[in-house]
């Protein structure tokens, strides 16, 4: 394997774990920023009132999304095994 073939490795590997990562970490910073301001404007300062709606924030996406997420990442995997199947 030359050292081109690894880089385009290496990228698509870094650019399916942005697309499938990206919804999640962006509706999480969004819903914790929306929670901060809230919690700015009611002066409550109470640590533990951002998980909950950032965890359903998450379940939702996940549940959304998820299908979209799994064939990003089965389309990595299938070439993944296609390099590897090609190199034997």
């Amino acid at each position: 394997m030359s050292v081109s073939q690894m880089m385009q490795v290496v990228q698509a590997a870094m650019m399916t774990v942005l697309k499938v990562s990206a919804p999640i970490l962006l509706i999480s910073m969004a819903v914790g920023l929306l929670i901060s301001v809230i919690q700015a404007a009611t002066q409550i300062h109470e640590q533990t009132v951002v998980f909950v709606p950032k965890l359903v924030a998450i379940a939702v996406i996940i549940m959304v999304m998820g299908s979209w997420m799994i064939e990003n990442m089965k389309g990595f995997a299938g070439y993944i095994f296609g390099l590897i199947s090609s190199l034997g």
